[in-house]
């Protein structure tokens, strides 16, 4: 039984108010469980960025950055912590709007509730702990200098993030940003803005100072790109898709602006035959079917030692055949619906989508005219199939959800490496089956890729996980399991995956200038010159 809950009515918030966008356009909110219209959000566009920007300049500026920027880190880490708080307060309020809005099952959404505000608090404590950080001393071979460094805001940031963990990749790139003293613009996905939104409420809440964070919905080439090119930003932090990523990088390159790219993945996760083949199936699923198999560092690419592949995909059926597929909301879920319908094969196709709704007009018929998440989804198992692969187990719609855009747990074997199942990112409950024979051949399948987000490793033997985990192309590696993420340790890819780190001491030092100050200290002249004569 759903649990009834409304939407709130929200407009953009730029310089610590709600304000309505200057062109008075509004994007529908489409539930993905019921297909249906549940509300609408603001949408930016150039002219609302440029306000959000010019907020945010004048919170660095103000009181010669001593209000923020300059202030201690104390000062910020009460701020943080207070947004902790209120996130705490409303936890589940948050949960349920962010499962209606984008299908996320409700357990998982409070998980996610819980970890948000862990990440203020975690990042509360290291803006603290800049303070004892700052003018560190640096050791030089010459006595007559010293050195030391100053750690310093980057300045004015851009935050542009992807819809599988709505408020969550709010707070991975939000609470490190501020806690360095920046002030930001988050830029969420239209198809999941609603708990960044409220955000925005719990910062009027606890009086977070004017423009420091600033939010702007909208579509990507009418709010994202202008924001990604704007010479007055300073920095542009971006999850998403590869494609989308060259883009941001392209325009960033044109000012020399810092970037840091977390993008796509179609990771491995490689199983031995010495392992409890229950653990192992579990955690296979887990690391593919886990927010509807919506997550960039699914393991989707499944390497199973030839020794035990029957016996594997056996019980992966099994498994999968337990796993709850229901509206989001019910108890017990354990896979809810893709996130909408639409479901654009590449960046111009998204580029093509969005101007689509532009033309046509935000109501519901224009949004149906549109290319369709759910139906992507859908065409890469077709196209498997029609490449010769065996739909082994799922790859519909569940026969008991008549609405809704949900695709079952699907298990395809017969997988070559040259299908575009095995190559291109899904990004929905899909996982391709293949086996090995020797060490080097999983290594060899689990590397064959132009992604390096993550890889998974499951094996008795640890003498051979930490082999592997040396030589897995990729920015994480999982050991008897896959997809824990801490917010203290570091968290991005390598190769087409981006490049940076969030989470962790390295997710702080994104949104820092390192700034080295030298001093003479000889009371004896330089002596390079030859003093004129008296």
């Amino acid at each position: 039984m759903a649990i009834p809950i409304s939407i709130p009515s929200r407009q953009l918030f730029i310089d610590g108010d709600w304000r309505e966008p200057l062109l008075k356009k509004r994007i529908p909110i489409i539930n993905p469980t019921t297909e249906e219209i549940i509300g609408d959000i603001p949408a930016a566009t150039a002219e609302d960025v440029e306000a959000a920007v010019e907020a945010a300049r004048r919170a660095l500026a103000r009181n010669k950055g001593k209000d923020w920027a300059f202030a201690s880190g104390a000062v910020r880490a009460k701020y943080l912590r207070a947004i902790a708080a209120k996130i705490k307060e409303r936890k589940f309020e948050l949960a349920k709007l962010e499962t209606i809005d984008c299908g996320k099952p409700l357990n998982e959404a409070e998980g996610d509730m819980e970890d948000v505000a862990g990440c203020f608090e975690y990042y509360a404590d290291l803006a603290e702990g800049l303070d004892a950080k700052q003018n560190a001393p640096v050791s030089l071979h010459m006595k007559a200098f010293k050195s030391y460094v100053i750690k310093e805001p980057i300045g004015v940031v851009g935050l542009i993030i992807p819809w599988n963990y709505p408020l969550l990749m709010a707070a991975w790139k939000v609470a490190p940003a501020l806690a360095a003293g920046c002030a930001a613009i988050l830029k969420p996905s239209e198809l999941a803005s609603v708990t960044c939104l409220e955000l925005a409420e719990v910062c009027r809440e606890v009086d977070l100072p004017d423009g420091v964070l600033n939010i702007l919905t909208g579509l990507g080439p009418e709010a994202g790109a202008p924001l990604a090119s704007h010479p007055r930003v300073d920095k542009i932090a971006f999850t998403g898709s590869t494609a989308t990523g060259v883009k941001i990088m392209t325009a960033a390159a044109q000012m020399v602006k810092p970037v840091s790219l977390e993008l796509g993945g179609k990771s491995p996760i490689v199983v031995f035959e010495d392992v409890d083949i229950d653990k192992a199936v579990e955690w296979t699923l887990y690391g593919c079917f886990y927010t509807n198999g919506q997550i960039c560092s699914a393991t989707s690419r499944l390497i199973v030692h030839e020794s035990i592949a029957a016996e594997f995909l056996d019980r992966l059926v099994k498994w999968s055949e337990n796993i709850k597929i229901s509206d989001p909301l019910e108890e017990g879920c354990k896979l809810g619906p893709i996130v909408s319908r639409g479901q654009e094969s590449n960046f111009f196709n998204c580029i093509l989508f969005h101007l689509l709704i532009s033309y046509v007009g935000l109501g519901r018929r224009g949004w149906k005219e549109v290319p369709l998440k759910y139906e992507k989804v859908l065409k890469f198992i077709s196209t498997a199939k029609s490449e010769g692969a065996t739909i082994f187990y799922g790859g519909a719609r569940p026969e008991h959800l008549k609405k809704g855009f949900f695709v079952e747990p699907t298990i395809i074997t017969d997988v070559k490496t040259s299908m575009q199942i095995w190559r291109e990112e899904v990004f929905g409950p899909v996982l391709s089956f293949k086996t090995f024979t020797t060490e080097d051949e999983a290594i060899e399948l689990a590397n064959d890729t132009h992604y390096g987000l993550g890889a998974a490793v499951i094996s008795k033997d640890l003498e051979r996980c930490d082999r592997l985990s040396k030589v897995l192309q990729s920015g994480t590696v999982w050991i008897n399991c896959s997809q824990p993420c801490f917010f203290q340790t570091a968290f991005g890819g390598i190769k087409w995956s981006g490049f940076g780190r969030e989470l962790g001491e390295w997710g702080l030092e994104n949104y820092l200038s390192v700034k080295q100050v030298t001093q003479y200290v000889s009371d004896e002249p330089w002596g390079w010159y030859q003093p004129p004569k008296q």
